[in-house]
């Protein structure tokens, strides 16, 4: 294109034509086509049967210009749909050759592009980054035999066993069928009706009610594969594998109040983190850990590693570092990548191969269905040529096209609702339903065909207990405390005595505080298909005990006001700066304050739209005069009360204490000078100070 290709003018009817000039060149890349690349001559205005006549049919540029835009959009994913990603590579730094005959594992050194998508799982593309929830961790390897997608979370584990039940699941989560709310909050009666009647979800419970559902920043959560896999060598030997990404800058969190209101401080806080971060060269970088075993290794666990709701604790299979992934470019265009990009697990490489974890077996079929779905309806059964003449009784739902009107709420089971007086919907029946010969058909075939699972399947507790035995007490306060909260959320008064009652397989003292948070009396404990065992903890399974005491990729805020000392203000932002964070300054007004040598500073931020709850740390760097100011506005006083009940570090100057004792911040090793022991509080939260700030169970 040239610098200035165009000349101006207007139209007939006043209206701005920009154009190729006339006398100009004409062989350029300037000119403006059709899709079949036709060049327009006037985009302002459609064909006409005079100047006052009617718009004509065979107006092909309007049509297509239309026809387009009508189809702009595509339907979302059902799950997963609001996502973020960026491109980067994966680096191989231990060749396994002797393992897997997989190209992108055979070369150190060797690196492969890749395309990674986080995102949440219950929310809709249009709703917010900081919700309770499991995160997406979808990773699309461009090697040289094809692409293999490793798609997982930022949980090593899932709520079910068999992937039949993932409608379920997910139809319980989503909004209420007759309500269409909450959007994005598993806080409800659907969800919990269907987790307390299903005890193998209960060590992803455990999980989704610590703070690893919350996460800080894409940058600082792990992701896992979820599923075991095998690994095929060149001979054909087998060997199980698990993937784990583990966080360059370490594993952090944040608070559920302070992950309240960054919903109301910033809807795409994740999305802007991952942006802004690799637009400011700070790559977000993750190390490839694989645990491997063998068929011996697997039969003497007292779990089936087949099961996608158990784990191997790191300390029983260390993990084998073989790799980094980084990603060091945004996308160019949102829809046309990241909301275009198709993920299956059923995409993979010579030399990776699936096992029978029967999670994995169902995701191998829907992910493909999932993508085509996007592009056209899932209820073609429902058109008259295809629609059965018999009833049709099933919890399917919605979708393009929906010619039924389902009535109530019961679009999944198991559920209890007939006993509060609603429809429960239709049942499966062992006597009259398809019967699936289970015979093996082949002699390739090695066993019957069966609707079963193995036994071990059957230890719903065990990995539970050992996540909540691996954590500190602070974390088993927030998972108690996330557990009152979601169940006194849910009407359903059968629900919330039902769940603690499994919970009492878990750990006694975890059902007792949740019991008394929400004030009913303790109930039974519900019958374990298998009796659970202990497991000895496990201090990966813990954020807090694998924080990293830094504050390099973290978000420094500098609250000052008018009088607020030059100098210092200059020497703390370099100092910040120098160790790989960022600065951010707010200020009553983002225009102009007055520093105490006479110059003006633009703030980064004002103060209302600059709450603390985006900082990993904050410095009140105020003087007397600025302080004076400041004690009279509220959002001042709430900036230094929400970092102070958030855990986080709080450096300032002496003449801002006024301003935070009328914030009730209490002197502790987080509130110290503007000196060097503020890098050193900085790096880490203040746990201790929980119970002082809020009520927990």
């Amino acid at each position: 294109m040239s610098d200035n290709p165009f000349d101006t003018s207007r139209g007939n009817g006043g209206e701005t034509h920009q154009h190729i000039p006339e006398k100009g060149p004409h062989e350029g890349l300037d000119h403006l086509t059709t899709n079949q690349g036709i060049r327009i001559s006037d985009n302002q205005n459609s064909l006409r049967s005079g100047e006052r006549g009617p718009t004509l049919l065979e107006d092909f540029v309007l049509r297509e210009k239309i026809f387009h835009f009508d189809h702009e959009r595509i339907p979302e994913r059902i799950v997963h749909a609001r996502g973020s990603a960026a491109h980067g590579y994966f680096e191989l730094t231990e060749s396994l050759s002797g393992i897997t005959k997989a190209d992108l594992f055979q070369r150190k050194g060797e690196k492969t592009p890749v395309f990674v998508r986080f995102s949440t799982v219950a929310g809709g593309a249009g709703s917010v980054d900081t919700p309770r929830d499991v995160r997406g961790f979808a990773v699309k390897f461009y090697t040289q035999e094809g692409n293999w997608d490793l798609v997982g979370n930022n949980i090593p584990v899932f709520f079910i066993q068999d992937a039949i039940k993932f409608p379920d699941l997910v139809h319980a989560v989503k909004m209420e069928a007759d309500r269409a709310y909450p959007q994005a909050a598993s806080a409800h009666d659907t969800f919990w009706d269907w987790a307390s009647l299903m005890p193998e979800s209960t060590h992803m419970l455990m999980w989704a009610m610590s703070d690893r559902a919350i996460p800080r920043s894409f940058r600082m959560m792990q992701g896992f594969g979820v599923h075991t896999f095998r690994f095929v060598d060149a001979e054909g030997k087998s060997t199980f594998v698990k993937f784990h990404w583990k966080p360059k800058l370490g594993l952090q969190s944040t608070v559920w109040d302070e992950a309240l209101k960054l919903q109301a401080a910033d809807n795409d806080f994740h999305r802007r983190d991952l942006h802004e971060a690799i637009e400011a060269g700070n790559f977000p970088e993750w190390e490839l850990g694989l645990q491997l075993f063998d068929e011996d290794f697997a039969s003497k666990q007292p779990y089936d590693v087949l099961d996608a709701t158990k784990i191997i604790p790191e300390e029983v299979l260390p993990l084998k570092i073989v790799g980094r992934l980084v990603l060091d470019r945004n996308p160019d265009n949102f829809f046309a990548e990241t909301e275009q990009v198709a993920y299956c697990p059923a995409n993979i490489v010579p030399g990776i191969d699936f096992t029978n974890d029967p999670l994995l077996q169902g995701r191998l079929f829907s992910y493909l269905d999932t993508q085509k779905s996007r592009l056209g309806t899932a209820n073609f059964h429902q058109l008259p040529i295809n629609a059965p003449k018999c009833p049709v009784m099933n919890f399917q739902r919605d979708g393009q096209m929906q010619m039924n009107v389902p009535t109530g709420r019961a679009n999944y089971e198991p559920n209890s609702l007939g006993v509060h007086g609603e429809g429960g919907g239709p049942r499966e029946c062992p006597v009259t339903g398809f019967p699936t010969f289970s015979a093996a058909s082949g002699k390739e075939e090695q066993g019957d065909k069966l609707r079963i699972r193995a036994e071990l399947f059957a230890d719903h507790y065990s990995q539970a207990r050992l996540f909540w035995k691996s954590q500190t007490h602070s974390e088993q306060a927030h998972i108690a405390s996330s557990f009152v909260f979601e169940l006194s959320k849910v009407g359903l008064k059968q629900v919330p005595p039902r769940m603690v009652g499994n919970l009492l397989n878990v750990d006694p003292e975890l059902a007792k505080r949740v019991a008394e948070g929400l004030g009913i009396d303790l109930p039974q404990k519900n019958p374990a298909a298998r009796e659970p065992i202990d497991m000895p903890p496990s201090p990966a399974l813990s954020i807090q005990k694998n924080m990293k005491q830094t504050i390099e990729g973290r978000k420094i805020g500098i609250l000052i006001a008018d009088g607020s000392d030059a100098h210092a203000l200059q020497s703390l932002v370099n100092s910040i700066e120098d160790a790989n964070a960022t600065a951010f300054v707010v200020a009553p007004k983002v225009g102009k304050a007055r520093l105490s040598d006479g110059s003006t500073i633009k703030a980064d931020g004002q103060l209302a739209g600059s709450p603390s709850q985006i900082f990993d740390a904050v410095a009140v760097l105020l003087s007397g005069e600025g302080t004076g100011i400041l004690l009279k506005e509220g959002a001042a006083v709430q900036w230094v009360m929400n970092a102070f009940v958030h855990l986080k570090a709080i450096g300032h100057t002496p003449e801002a204490l006024p301003l935070l004792h009328k914030a009730g911040v209490e002197p502790d090793e987080g509130v110290v000078a503007l000196d060097g022991a503020f890098f050193e509080a900085a790096a880490k939260r203040y746990w201790y100070r929980e119970p002082n700030v809020r009520m927990l169970a």
